[in-house]
C-alpha cells in the first residue's frame, strides 16, 4: 500500500544506515532516488554472496524499489545537478561524514534555503555535537564504543559483537520514524526541519536499561549468553537433542513451569516462590530446571510448555528460520524472480495488506539520465 505516495525522498546514502531509512520510506509508497558516485555505493561489494547481476546480496536487501542517479560530487555541475533534484524534494537523506555536505554546498542551511519544506535527514556516526562529533564510524565500531559488545556473549568466553547490523538498521529506523514525524510537522506548518540521527545515540538507546542499572548501583551488567539480569528462570536449558529458550517470566509462569516439570511444590517454596527469591537463589533454581529438562527432548519439552501457556522456543539456525512455515505464512520473505535474490520486505501490514516492497535494487545509474532530464525539463 502506497501510504507515501507523491513523497519524494533523495537519498546520499552509502553502506546500511542512510539507504536502510529511504528504503523504509520507499516500502511506504515514497519515491525514493538513490544518489550513487561514480563506481556506486561500496555495498554493491560487500560480498560473497553475489546475486546474478553481480551485486552483493546486502546491496539487493536494502536498496530494493530506488532508482539510481551517478553524480559526480566534485564537479560543480554535479553539485548543481543535485541540488535541482532538492528543490521539489520532501526528504533528503544521507550518511556522509559530518562537515562533508557543508564544504560541498549541500549542508542542511544550504538546501533547506532552496527548499524551506525541505526535512532534511542527516545520520552521522557519532552524533552532531560534541568531541566526537566529525569521527566517522562503522557497525562493529559503534557496537564496540557504544557498549553493547561488552554485555554480548556467554560470561565464559570473550565479549562478542552481535550477529546483526542492529545499529546501522536501528538508526536507519530512528531516521525514518524523525522524517515521518516531520512530515506531520510540516502538514500543520508548511516548514521542514533538520533530523538529526546518530550510529551512537541508537547504541545507547539499546544499552539504556544497562545504564539507568549501572547509575543506580554503581556495578557493571555481566553477561548473560541466553538469560536475563532480573528474571529467572529465563534463558537457554539444555534438552537431549538441543537448546530449548525457556522464558517463565513471571511468578504465575513459574508455578506452570514447576508443575510440568513435576515439581509443582517449588512454587510454594520461600526460597522460589517469586522472582525476587528466585534470583536470590539463581543457580540453585537454574541446576534444578536444567537437571529436569535435560532427561527428554525438546520437542516433548515445548510441547508440554506450550500445551499451558509458558513461553519456549528452540535456538532455530538460519535455515530453520527461512524454512518455518510461520515465515512463509507472513510472506516476510520474497524470492525476487529476476535477480534470485530473497529478499526480507516491511513487516508492517495496512488493514491486513503488506505494505509494498517494491522492484529491485537499481542498476547503477540507470536512471540518471531520464531523471536529470525530466528536472531540467521542469525548470
Amino acid at each position: 500500500m502506497a501510504m507515501l505516495d507523491g513523497i519524494k525522498v533523495i537519498e546520499l546514502g552509502q553502506n546500511l544506515a542512510g539507504p536502510y531509512a529511504s528504503q523504509i520510506l520507499g516500502d511506504l509508497g515514497a519515491q525514493v532516488i538513490k544518489v550513487e558516485k561514480p563506481g556506486g555505493d561500496d555495498a554493491r561489494g560487500w560480498g560473497p554472496p553475489f546475486a546474478k547481476d553481480g551485486v552483493a546480496i546486502a546491496f539487493h536487501t536494502i536498496n530494493r524499489g530506488k532508482r539510481s542517479v551517478v553524480l559526480d560530487l566534485s564537479r560543480a555541475e554535479d553539485v548543481a545537478a543535485l541540488k535541482e533534484l532538492v528543490k521539489d524534494a520532501d526528504i533528503f537523506v544521507h550518511n556522509m561524514r559530518p562537515g562533508a555536505p557543508d564544504k560541498i554546498g549541500i549542508g542542511p542551511s544550504q538546501l533547506r534555503a532552496l527548499n524551506p519544506r525541505l526535512i532534511y535527514c542527516d545520520i552521522s556516526a557519532f552524533g552532531h555535537k560534541g568531541p566526537l562529533e566529525g569521527r566517522p564510524g562503522y557497525e562493529p565500531l559503534l557496537q564496540a564504543f557504544g557498549g553493547l559488545v561488552s554485555v554480548n556473549g556467554d560470561p565464559s568466553s570473550p565479549p562478542a559483537r552481535m550477529g546483526a547490523s542492529v545499529i546501522d538498521f536501528g538508526t536507519g529506523m530512528w531516521t525514518a520514524l524523525g522524517a515521518l514525524a516531520a512530515l506531520q510537522q510540516r502538514h500543520r506548518t508548511g516548514q521542514g526541519c533538520v533530523v538529526n540521527t546518530s550510529l551512537f545515540e541508537t547504541a545507547l538507546g539499546w544499552v539504556g536499561s544497562h545504564i539507568a542499572t549501572f547509575a543506580a548501583t554503581g556495578k557493571l551488567p555481566e553477561r548473560q549468553s541466553t538469560g536475563h539480569a532480573s528474571l529467572t528462570p529465563y534463558q537457554a536449558f539444555q534438552t537431549t537433542n538441543g537448546p530449548l529458550v525457556i522464558t517463565a517470566g513471571n511468578d504465575r509462569l513459574f508455578a506452570k513451569l514447576a508443575k510440568v516439570l513435576g515439581h509443582a511444590e517449588w512454587a510454594d517454596d520461600a526460597r522460589f516462590a517469586t522472582n525476587r527469591d528466585r534470583m536470590a537463589h539463581r543457580a540453585q533454581v537454574i541446576a534444578m530446571v536444567q537437571a529436569v529438562i535435560a532427561t527428554d527432548s525438546k520437542e516433548n519439552w515445548a510441547e508440554k510448555l506450550e500445551a499451558v501457556g509458558v513461553p519456549c522456543a528452540p535456538i532455530n539456525d538460519i535455515a530453520e528460520v527461512h524454512d518455518h512455515q510461520q515465515t512463509a505464512a507472513l510472506g516476510v520473505m520474497q524470492t525476487n524472480a529476476t535477480t534470485g535474490v530473497t529478499r526480507w520486505v516491511a513487516p508492517l501490514s495496512f488493514d491486513g495488506k503488506r505494505a509494498a516492497y517494491g522492484a529491485p535494487a537499481p542498476v547503477l545509474g540507470a536512471d540518471t539520465h531520464a531523471v536529470l532530464k525530466r528536472n531540467k525539463a521542469a525548470e
